[in-house]
C-alpha cells in the first residue's frame, strides 16, 4: 500500500493595508479579506477577522474594538498582526497542520529594518515553517505581467490602502524607488474631513470609502450641461447631533482629494527625476504600468499622464497583482533569489 506524504503548502500573503490576499502555489488566490480585526477590549482577545470584522468597524459596543492592524503598509500592532496571520494560515491550511507551510508576505520598499524584522517574526510565531519577504513592486511588476528580467525599463505604480510604492525595475531588481506613505484610506479621510469642514456632517470611515468608489473621480470633465454624478450621504451633524443628510457632486469630491492624489504623483515624480537615462527613454517607449485598488479610481491614469507626460496604463485584474506576483515568487524561488529576504 502506498502512503505519499502530504506536501509543505506554499502561500504567498499580500498583506495590505485594507485587504490581505492569500495565494497558494497550485491554487491561485484563494483568500480576499480585509485587514481588520476585532478584539475584546479587557483581553484583547480576537473576536473577529476579515470582513466579518469590517462590518464591525464603527458599529462595536464599548467592550469590543475593531482596528487594523497594520498602518499606511507597516505592521502597526504586533500581537494581533500575528493573530491575523495565523487565522489566514489556519483558514488555508486547516487547524491541524501535519505539516507547517512557507510562507512569503509581501511589504512596501520603504519599510525600515526593524518593521522587516516585524513581519517576519510575526509570520514565523503565526506557524509558518520558513518565513520570506518581498518587496511591493517586485510582486506588483511580476503579478502584472511586465518582463523583468530583461535588460530594459519598466515602472511599476502600486496603490493600496496605506502606501503608493514606485519603482523602476531592471534586469530582476528594483533600481530607484520611492515609497509615500499616501494611498487609499488618506483619500478616504480627505473625503472625511471636506464634508465636516464643508457641511458639519460626520461620516465613517466606510461611508467616505463608498463615496470615493462612486462619485470619486482624478479629473472630472467640466461640460456645459453641468450633469456630474451625484450621490446622497447620510452622517450625524455636528451643531446638533442629529443625523442628517447632504447631496454631493463628483466636483466637490475632487476638490477633497485633489491634494492628496497630488502627493502621490509627487512620488511618482521623484523615481522620474532620479531615473538613469537609459531606463528613462525605456519607461517613455513603454508606459507606466499602473496596480492595487487605488489606481482604479476614475480617471486617475489620465491624472498621472497629464501631470507626467508619460502615458499611463491600469495593469490587469490591478487589485490582485500583487497577491498574484507574491505567489508566483513563491512557486519560482531560485528565480528571485536575490530580491528576497529569509528567516
Amino acid at each position: 500500500m502506498n502512503f505519499s506524504l502530504p506536501k509543505t503548502k506554499r502561500i504567498g500573503i499580500d498583506l495590505g493595508t485594507a485587504n490581505t490576499l492569500v495565494y497558494v502555489v497550485g491554487e491561485g488566490i484563494v483568500l480576499n479579506e480585509p485587514t481588520v480585526v476585532a478584539v475584546t477590549a479587557e483581553e484583547n482577545h480576537v473576536v473577529a477577522v476579515g470582513r466579518e470584522a469590517k462590518d464591525m468597524l464603527g458599529r462595536t459596543p464599548g467592550n469590543v474594538t475593531a482596528l487594523r492592524p497594520l498602518r499606511d503598509g507597516v505592521v502597526a500592532d504586533y500581537t494581533i498582526t500575528e493573530a491575523m496571520l495565523s487565522y489566514f494560515i489556519d483558514k488555508v491550511c486547516g487547524r491541524t497542520r501535519f505539516l507547517k507551510p512557507e510562507v512569503m508576505v509581501c511589504i512596501p520598499s520603504g519599510v525600515t529594518q526593524v518593521e522587516r524584522r516585524a513581519v517576519l517574526d510575526a509570520t514565523m510565531s503565526a506557524g509558518a515553517k520558513v518565513a520570506y519577504l518581498i518587496d511591493e513592486p517586485l510582486a506588483a511588476a511580476i503579478g502584472a505581467k511586465i518582463p523583468i528580467a530583461q535588460a530594459a525599463g519598466h515602472m511599476i505604480v502600486n496603490i493600496g490602502g496605506g502606501s503608493t510604492e514606485s519603482a523602476v525595475i531592471s534586469l530582476g531588481g528594483v533600481v530607484v524607488h520611492s515609497s509615500v506613505r499616501v494611498a487609499g484610506n488618506k483619500i478616504d479621510e480627505s473625503v472625511a474631513s471636506y464634508i465636516k469642514k464643508k457641511f458639519n456632517l460626520l461620516i465613517g470611515e466606510t461611508t467616505a470609502e463608498t463615496i470615493k468608489i462612486q462619485i470619486g473621480n482624478a479629473v472630472p470633465v467640466e461640460n456645459a450641461k453641468k450633469e456630474y454624478k451625484t450621490m446622497e450621504v447620510r452622517g450625524r451633524d455636528t451643531i446638533t447631533g442629529l443625523p442628517r443628510t447632504v447631496i454631493l457632486d463628483e466636483l466637490q469630491i475632487n476638490e477633497a482629494i485633489k491634494p492628496a492624489l497630488l502627493e502621490i504623483v509627487k512620488g511618482v515624480k521623484e523615481v522620474l527625476e532620479q531615473c538613469p537615462p537609459e531606463l528613462a527613454s525605456d519607461i517613455i517607449d513603454k508606459g507606466i504600468v499602473m496596480s492595487g485598488g487605488t489606481s482604479l479610481l476614475t480617471n486617475f491614469d489620465k491624472l498621472m499622464t497629464q501631470m507626467t507626460g508619460v502615458p499611463c496604463h491600469i495593469a490587469e485584474d490591478a487589485l490582485l497583482c500583487v497577491a498574484r506576483g507574491t505567489g508566483v515568487a513563491m512557486e519560482n524561488i531560485e528565480l528571485y533569489k536575490r530580491s528576497i529576504n529569509r528567516k
